[in-house]
């Protein structure tokens, strides 16, 4: 590679290697040894959290460097280079490094116990091999805005105004970055080293005892006889595997392989295929019990417990799938799609009978969490519970070589994540040390004149153009931090304004113009990317109403009295309907603009907690909906009377 090629070749992504099977193996021992030692800290282990996290962190980057080249556009080698192991064994000498001094580092005051030469030196390479892995497996937008970040820290007090700040030495923004809390041992880098990596290890275990085949199953026996079957297949499916893999882009690849061609076969058009599973994939990262690393990251920033958010989650989750399944519905029943073969869907009765078992881990997950585990403590004897269940039939069981091969893959599933959270945590680093966070609430609050639903449009933009081309656990960190406190100083709570930023964290995977999903599912399905993207938030429009809804009626989060919560789930499955039949423009039959235009109306009234303007969405609702059925009465007779033959 030229030096014109090596320069351009950064400002891009990474590749993913095919190693030899030499390299696979120093990887996969690498890797085993790693998931090994994660569960030994987090569950027998009494480490201070920075030696814990250093050495997660410090083997996390050797992974990086073995498993990811140096840029897409030049795939020179599928070998890891000489550069690449010298940063492996770099990254790794710093991990014993600050594990050997981590007592030391921990209590340490910055002022009176000045950095020493080689603090200095092995924080540096800490942070220039964290930006790498970052830029290598999430591409070159993360980086931009953590470069964004440091450069503020370092020339902000030119700045006049509300954006001045102090001057900082470079000893100090070494010591903001490497070596406090705030930055690369934040809470993000905390939960993606604990939490997330054991609920990866679960997910991956589960993988591997063959869940993945039950579930597709089981959906298929669901919906499989209906309008639209393969359609609803795929929704069903990409929600059971989408809350066990936590990653949109991870649940597209691994459904998507199979069901986009089924989709395709069915009578959708490529662009649609493709777009129902990119759709789909992205929710199950907010359906409980398992939702994905931003929920675990949201527990340990607002300090709410897991099982609180996972509860105040279950409508949310329940009603983006519903909208999914009304929307699919009324498209297959618009274009007239054939019903799937009877002999080509499996029985649900069998479905059970043959792998009820599997339902057990995810049993034991919920109990755990809602008896006040850790969520760590809960991961760990939810794989237990795998690999019980996996001796229950003969060809899923595991032995030594299939944990040993689930480990692995855990280990790798936990690479763009960790590499992701500790770069975020330089951002986070920035924003502490200059004040800027206090500083955008009130910008944020002065922009929208301190009212709620345009301050809540405000936030949602915010989270989308931050998770462009970014993980959703960083979007929804820096998210966090930078407009969570100006939605709870108009008075949301903690936990919905939090959930509404994880929500459209995790939207910023289907919306253009860098929509990670849809990418990933029009790679799938031959199709151009944005029109795939364009087509998936056509699908999720309704979706992206749902956090609107849970801000302003807080009984959809679980919050309120029974009849409160009924009637807040009414009114908010009405919603759906009538945004779905206006988006996809059918309820009986097709409609008119005139009703479309209705439809949407009516959707938006339920969107408020009023009865005076629920009650005038139930109206308009109901009126098109009997205009809908005289004109479908009177199509039928018409097609009837044509029909009879004339004596």
């Amino acid at each position: 590679m030229n030096i014109k090629g090596f320069v351009v070749g950064w400002f891009g992504y990474g590749y993913r290697r095919q190693l030899s099977s030499f390299h696979i193996k120093i990887f996969s021992c690498t890797a085993f040894i790693l998931s090994i030692y994660q569960v030994w800290s987090v569950i027998w282990g009494k480490l201070d959290p920075l030696n814990q996290m250093a050495i997660h962190l410090s083997v996390i980057l050797g992974l990086t460097f073995l498993m990811y080249g140096y840029s897409r556009k030049h795939k020179i080698k599928q070998a890891p280079t000489l550069y690449d192991y010298a940063a492996a064994l770099l990254a790794l000498s710093s991990g014993v490094y600050f594990s050997a001094q981590a007592e030391r580092i921990s209590v340490r005051i910055p002022i009176l116990d000045p950095l020493s030469t080689l603090d200095l030196f092995f924080g540096v390479i800490f942070v220039v091999l964290t930006i790498e892995a970052a830029r290598r497996t999430m591409g070159f937008p993360i980086i931009a805005i953590v470069f964004i970040g440091l450069g503020y820290s370092i020339w902000g007090h030119h700045f006049s105004g509300l954006w001045h700040h102090r001057e900082f030495s470079i000893s100090e923004i070494i010591n903001d970055v490497a070596y406090s809390y705030n930055g690369i041992w934040g809470s993000p880098l905390s939960v993606a080293a604990t939490f997330v990596f054991m609920f990866l290890l679960f997910g991956a275990f589960l993988k591997h005892a063959g869940a993945g085949q039950f579930f597709f199953d089981l959906s298929a026996a669901i919906a499989g006889r209906t309008k639209g079957g393969s359609a609803k297949v795929t929704v069903l499916a990409s929600a059971f595997f989408g809350s066990i893999s936590g990653s949109p882009t991870a649940n597209v690849v691994t459904t998507g392989s199979f069901t986009i061609p089924v989709l395709k076969k069915s009578g959708y058009k490529p662009s649609m295929a493709a777009a129902i599973e990119a759709a789909a994939s992205t929710g199950g990262s907010i359906l409980p019990p398992i939702m994905g690393s931003s929920a675990f990251l949201m527990a340990a920033v607002t300090q709410i417990p897991y099982g609180t958010i996972a509860i105040a989650a279950v409508i949310p989750g329940i009603l983006y799938y519903v909208s999914l399944l009304v929307m699919v519905h009324l498209e297959a029943v618009r274009l007239d799609l054939p019903t799937p073969e009877e002999e080509s869907i499996p029985r649900l009765k069998e479905v059970l009978i043959e792998g009820w078992y599997y339902f057990i881990p995810l049993i034991v997950l919920v109990y755990f969490l809602m008896s006040g585990y850790s969520a760590s403590r809960t991961g760990f004897y939810s794989i237990l519970a795998v690999i019980l269940v996996s001796w229950f039939r003969k060809d899923t069981r595991i032995g030594f070589k299939t944990a040993f091969h689930a480990m692995v893959d855990g280990a790798k599933s936990s690479i763009p994540v960790t590499a992701a959270c500790a770069a975020a945590g330089m951002i986070i680093a920035g924003i502490m040390s200059t004040g800027l966070g206090g500083k955008l609430t009130s910008i944020v609050l002065g922009f929208t004149d301190g009212l709620l639903v345009p301050t809540l449009f405000l936030v949602m933009l915010i989270c989308i153009v931050l998770g462009m081309g970014m993980p959703v656990a960083a979007a929804y960190i820096l998210t966090a931090m930078l407009a969570a406190p100006a939605l709870i100083g108009l008075g949301v709570s903690p936990l919905a304004a939090h959930l509404f930023i994880v929500y459209f964290s995790i939207f910023s995977a289907i919306t253009p113009p860098v929509a990670v999903a849809a990418y990933a599912a029009a790679g799938i399905a031959d199709e151009n990317p944005n029109t795939v993207s364009i087509e998936a938030v056509k699908l999720g429009i309704v979706g992206f109403i749902i956090p609107f809804m849970f801000v302003l009626k807080p009984a959809l989060l679980m919050e309120g009295s029974w009849t409160e919560i009924i009637i807040a789930t009414f009114t908010a499955t009405l919603a759906i309907i009538a945004l779905a039949a206006g988006t996809i423009g059918f309820l009986k039959t097709s409609t008119t603009i005139w009703e479309r235009i209705i439809l949407i109306v009516a959707g938006c009234m339920f969107v408020y907690p009023s009865f005076l303007l629920n009650g005038i969405g139930i109206i308009l609702l109901i009126t098109v909906f009997l205009f809908q059925l005289k004109r479908r009465i009177g199509s039928s007779v018409s097609k009837g009377a044509q029909n009879i033959p004339r004596i």
